[in-house]
C-alpha cells in the first residue's frame, strides 16, 4: 500500500487523482493540503503541507511553484518521496529540484500521461534512423482555448528528446510566414493550434520522400495525467534519492 498526501487536493486534479486513488487498492490518500481546507473528503485538509501529521511513503504535488521549497523540507524532515506534477518552474527552481534531488527522492516530468512517455520512449529509437534517412520532422499540437503558452511543454520536451538522438543539431522553428527560403535540412518545425476544448493532442510528422510516418497521441481527458501521476507515486516508494522521469515508470 502507498500512502499518499496529495498537495492541491481541492484543483482539478486534486480532485481527479483522489478518485483514482479510492478504486485503487494499492494507494490511499491519508491526508491533503489546500487553502481550502473545507473542501469535503475522506481525507483530512490542511492549508499548509507543515500542518500534516498523517505518515506518507510519497507526495504528490498538482498545486503551484510557490510551494516548492516548503514542500522539499517537509519531504527531507519526513523521509518522504515527491512526484511533481506541477509546471511553470522558474531555472532558479529547477536547479533547486536537481540539488534537493542528491537527498530526496523526487520525479518531475513535463508531462504525467503513461501515453505520451511511451512515445517518448519510440522516439529515441526512431528519430535517428528516420533523420539519418532523409525525413523531415514536424511536431504539431493541439490545445483548449485557454492555454496560455505555445508550443506547449510536452511539444518542446518531445522537440528536445528527438534533437537529444540527433546531437543537438537541429534548429526549432516556430513560425515560417517571415521565411522564403527552402526548408533547411536540420530543423524541427512546432506548430500549435488552440481551439474550443481540446484536452491535447500532440502529433509528430516525419516526411520523407514519397511517405510519411506520423505518431500521434490524443488527451480526451485529464484522467490520464492523474493516472500517470499515481503509476509514479507507486513507482517512487522505498526508492532511493535521485531524480527520477516518467521515463523510469514506464520502463
Amino acid at each position: 500500500m502507498t500512502r499518499i498526501i496529495m498537495v492541491g487536493c481541492g484543483g482539478k486534479m486534486g480532485k481527479t487523482i483522489s478518485d483514482i486513488v479510492r478504486n485503487d487498492s494499492d494507494a490511499e490518500i491519508v491526508a491533503g493540503v489546500d487553502i481550502n481546507t473545507s473542501w469535503a473528503n475522506d481525507y483530512p485538509v490542511y492549508p499548509f503541507i507543515k500542518d500534516v501529521k498523517e505518515e506518507a511513503d510519497v507526495i504528490i504535488d498538482f498545486s503551484t511553484p510557490k510551494v516548492l521549497k516548503e514542500l522539499i523540507s517537509f519531504a527531507k524532515e519526513k523521509k518522504a518521496a515527491v512526484v511533481l506534477c506541477t509546471t511553470g518552474y522558474s531555472e532558479e527552481q529547477i536547479e533547486f529540484i536537481n540539488e534537493a534531488a542528491k537527498e530526496c527522492t523526487l520525479l518531475r516530468s513535463a508531462n504525467m500521461s503513461m501515453g505520451i512517455n511511451t512515445m517518448v520512449k519510440v522516439m529515441e529509437t526512431v528519430a535517428k534512423t528516420l533523420a539519418d534517412a532523409g525525413f523531415d520532422i514536424d511536431i504539431v499540437e493541439k490545445h483548449h482555448n485557454q492555454k496560455l503558452d505555445a508550443p506547449s511543454g510536452t511539444a518542446i520536451a518531445l522537440a528536445d528528446v528527438i534533437n537529444e538522438q540527433l546531437n543537438g543539431e537541429y534548429e526549432y522553428v516556430y513560425d515560417r510566414s517571415t521565411r522564403r527560403e527552402k526548408r533547411p535540412v536540420k530543423e524541427i518545425g512546432l506548430s500549435a493550434v488552440r481551439g474550443g476544448t481540446i484536452v491535447g493532442e500532440h502529433e509528430i510528422i516525419f516526411a520523407g520522400t514519397d511517405e510519411v510516418i506520423e505518431f500521434k497521441h490524443t488527451a480526451y481527458s485529464k484522467a490520464i495525467f492523474g493516472k500517470g501521476a499515481v503509476q509514479a507515486a507507486k513507482f517512487l516508494k522505498g526508492k532511493p534519492a535521485g531524480l527520477y522521469g516518467m521515463k523510469e515508470v514506464i520502463n
